[in-house]
């Protein structure tokens, strides 16, 4: 099992939560008392990635903050760098930035933006964020674009963590290279024993969060939920970028008939092709205790961070029972990052007060205990 002792470990929700942005106030104050400690937006065909988290900066400061992902490709430079300082400086020490290359459907087909290059894409993007995020002016040529004369004018109390989302070895290693962990979603407990290995090893020693999507429906009617999640399963796992996944996970032969299918024309024999087993693997589901322990699963494993998305596989399911059945209560107190450093403290009695204070374990500024 792998070991997160380096990092806290958070139990968080996927956002946008259901209904309008304008009615969550009191849903995010639920989702602090019941011992959630973060949300991450998703960005596709839905809300922004930004927006959701903006109302939940005013609206409670409980929760951290977090991206999973803003996609590479689909904003400019600048206008990207604006918008994670602005959530930076909106949410102090509460912040943290998700980037990946999302896929050729959304970046090519939907925003018609060539889906060309996607490691040097987000490497690139790391590096001219850090770079904004110094408050420097930036006249540099990098391997994708070339920025001349940007100042970022926004200068947050403190630099967002970014993350990078990352499924095979290159991206992995990068995550843990240039950035402050890796995003990782589609997998099973056990895939992430595998993923996280990467990640530690080029990491060499230095904490890096693992921030996992995990995929949840609380429901006994296992045939339902399965015939739903085929779906959700073929509609992910036939793009190019999660095909190569798996495939580097073991999970070919599994797969094989539902691509052939797929490739084929064949939506129908694809979803039978799919077994159960990889929906299991998947997909949480059974009673709420049976994916508490499975979700447990995750963090023994390696994730330190998780962000449970419900999904409605059968129609009977309520989503705030779900919600309140799936947290997990994990044995660790709440920890923040050191304001100064960055990094985090894990004392069990660290020195807290009401407001700004000091950190025992590394002597520097950080923000007030939620």
């Amino acid at each position: 099992m792998a070991s997160t002792d380096a990092l806290p470990v958070r139990p968080g929700m996927t956002v946008p939560l259901p209904g309008h942005l304008h009615s969550h106030r009191e849903r995010l104050q639920e989702l602090a008392d019941l011992g959630y400690t973060d949300i991450w937006s998703a960005e596709s065909d839905g809300a922004d990635a930004f927006t959701p988290l903006a109302l939940a900066a005013a609206w409670e400061p409980r929760l951290r903050l977090g991206t999973a992902i803003v996609p590479a490709y689909t904003r400019a430079p600048a206008c990207l760098a604006q918008s994670v300082a602005s959530m930076a400086d909106a949410a102090p020490g509460r912040f943290a930035i998700g980037i990946g290359s999302s896929s050729n459907v959304i970046v090519e087909r939907w925003n018609g933006v060539p889906f060309v290059q996607p490691y040097h894409k987000v490497r690139d993007v790391v590096r001219f964020l850090n770079d904004a995020l110094s408050g420097e002016k930036i006249a540099r040529s990098y391997d994708t674009f070339e920025v001349n004369g940007f100042r970022l004018g926004v200068r947050p109390e403190h630099k967002p963590p970014i993350l990078v989302a990352a499924l095979r070895e290159g991206m992995l290693r990068l995550a843990a290279r240039e950035a402050d962990g890796a995003i990782i979603n589609w997998l099973s407990p056990t895939d992430v024993e595998r993923v996280a290995g990467v990640v530690r090893e080029a990491a060499k020693g230095e904490p890096k969060e693992i921030v996992a999507r995990i995929f949840v429906c609380p429901s006994e009617n296992a045939e339902v939920v399965r015939q739903g999640a085929r779906f959700a399963i073929a509609a992910y796992l036939n793009v190019p970028v999660y095909a190569a996944f798996h495939e580097w996970l073991g999970r070919g032969p599994q797969l094989q008939g539902m691509w052939e299918a797929w490739k084929a024309g064949d939506r129908k024999a694809a979803l039978a092709a799919i077994p159960d087993e990889v929906v299991d693997d998947l997909i949480v589901h059974g009673s709420p205790q049976a994916c508490r322990a499975k979700i447990q699963a995750y963090f023994d494993h390696g994730v330190t961070t998780s962000s449970l998305a419900i999904l409605g596989l059968d129609p009977d399911l309520d989503f705030w029972q779900a919600v309140r059945g799936t947290q997990v209560r994990l044995n660790v107190t709440r920890q923040e990052s050191c304001g100064s450093c960055r990094r985090w403290c894990r004392s069990a009695t660290p020195t807290w007060s009401s407001s700004t204070t000091t950190c025992r374990r590394h002597r520097c500024a950080i923000w007030k205990r939620r």
